[in-house]
């Protein structure tokens, strides 16, 4: 028999139970009728589809219906039965109705009319009770189990990494520094500069951009190990591509060459896609209808192509040789962007590609070098519409080449340290990669701005809510 209260709106449409009691709680979405009867669909975020609720007018009192409106909260105590219309199995015939919150239909927002992304941006707070935002984060959360679910299954430890930091694992120095020392009373040393030492960790510290190499430490213990947290990026990037928090997920393994890495990488990336289309079928479907009608075309290319290496400078010349005006020039050594990535996907290929081997000049002081010298054992990941997806590579395992590149790049050894040392004892072959969570939920969802797949976007001039 259904639980009478707990049951959510997903699990009563899928069962097979009629003329049973049943309660349903939720906000309204809409409500239409005549003089004798009422029809409310009700909604409670478990799924797209509404619940709709059948009242006889002549069984409830005029102001209880009157304050009953588009966003008020309900709880609905009746009979479910079979839908007598076609858009729905099951109805519930209301016996007793509860307003649990009214919404002003003259302040209320979220009125049953087409929104912009921008205008629900503005309200990020009440933005996940529209169909659109409660897919994306219904899929947002299936994506998270997925992530842990796969990892787990295979062996990988999850490992928590530092969100607050002393090391800038890429060297970019696009930061958020934390401290708490009064601003407009900074200590100063003899020569004037701020003076670290009475900060609370005793020097400088900002929020992490990556959890990399703290993982590189658990993989040289525990062998497989992934980690999954919020990276922070001081990037003045207002685009629709980038955010100044999001979160990542970077597995790291011990004795992993490069193939191994990029293997992992295609596995993964099809074992999430294949989730999404096997729990998450109702959502996509939506948002394929109506935001991004190639979405489910998209995930099943994905899932069913073996992805492409290809050789960076092979890349470079398959690019020269296109015929293609593209905006950015493309020559032996340039960092690829995203118009580039994309053709080889979706027009040279219609594959994903994984690229490799890039010029060392590119990458981080981390990636392995090649006998050539002049280049690394990175591996980028390109998916259609999106680009780059995952960036990741073998690190160097030799102690001097590493020492060697964090001087050429002017970076502090001493700051290095203790990463420097897993090279000295006991050093291995090991390899790992990034994927961004935000950019993964682009894809699988077919929104076109990172900011419509996180709940509260932090962007440059934006810490809303």
């Amino acid at each position: 028999m259904l639980n009478a209260n707990k049951r959510r709106i997903a699990e009563i449409l899928r069962t097979e139970e009629r003329n049973c009691d049943i309660t349903v709680k939720g906000w309204v979405r809409t409500k239409r009728g005549n003089k004798n009867v009422a029809f409310i669909a009700l909604n409670d975020g478990s799924c797209v589809s509404n619940i709709q609720v059948v009242v006889d007018v002549a069984n409830f009192d005029d102001e209880l219906l009157r304050r009953i409106t588009t966003g008020a909260c309900l709880r609905v105590d009746g009979l479910l039965v079979d839908s007598m219309g076609s858009g729905q199995p099951v109805e519930v015939q209301a016996r007793s109705i509860e307003i649990y919150g009214t919404a002003d239909p003259e302040t209320y927002p979220l009125q049953k009319k087409g929104h912009s992304l921008e205008f629900l941006r503005d309200i990020a707070y009440l933005r996940p009770r529209t169909n659109t935002f409660g897919a994306v984060l219904r899929i947002r959360h299936n994506m998270a189990y997925a992530i842990h679910k796969y990892f787990n299954d295979r062996g990988f430890y999850y490992m928590h990494t530092p969100i607050i930091t002393a090391s800038d694992c890429e060297g970019a120095g696009a930061m958020f520094q934390v401290t708490t020392m009064d601003m407009n009373n900074l200590p100063r040393t003899e020569e004037g500069a701020v003076d670290y030492s009475q900060d609370f960790f005793g020097k400088p510290c900002s929020m992490t951009v990556s959890g990399q190499l703290e993982g590189e430490l658990g993989a040289l213990a525990l062998g497989r190990i992934y980690t999954f947290g919020p990276t922070f990026r001081a990037e003045n990037s207002n685009t629709p591509r980038h955010l100044a928090e999001f979160w990542m997920i970077e597995p790291e393994m011990a004795f992993y060459e490069l193939e191994d890495d990029m293997e992992l990488a295609e596995d993964f990336l099809k074992y999430l896609i294949q989730y999404a289309l096997d729990n998450c079928a109702e959502d996509l479907e939506f948002l394929n209808k109506m935001w991004d009608n190639g979405l489910i075309e998209r995930l099943k290319f994905v899932v069913e192509n073996d992805f492409v290496r290809l050789d960076y400078t092979k890349g470079i010349e398959i690019l020269k040789a296109s015929g293609q005006k593209f905006e950015f020039p493309c020559d032996w050594g340039c960092d690829l962007q995203s118009e580039h990535e994309r053709y080889l996907v979706e027009e040279h290929f219609k594959k994903p590609v994984i690229l490799i081997n890039y010029p060392k000049e590119i990458k981080a002081f981390y990636m392995k070098q090649n006998d050539d010298g002049k280049t690394v054992r990175a591996m980028d990941v390109l998916f259609p519409k999106i680009g780059e997806i995952i960036g990741g590579s073998e690190r160097e395992a030799d102690y001097t080449k590493l020492s060697t590149r964090v001087k050429e790049l002017g970076m502090s050894e001493r700051e290095l340290w203790w990463y420097l040392d897993t090279r000295r004892w006991g050093s291995a072959p090991h390899s790992g990669f990034g994927l961004g969570f935000e950019r993964l939920l682009l894809f699988v969802t077919g929104m076109a701005n990172i900011r419509d797949v996180i709940p509260f976007p932090r962007t440059p001039g934006n810490a809303e809510f």
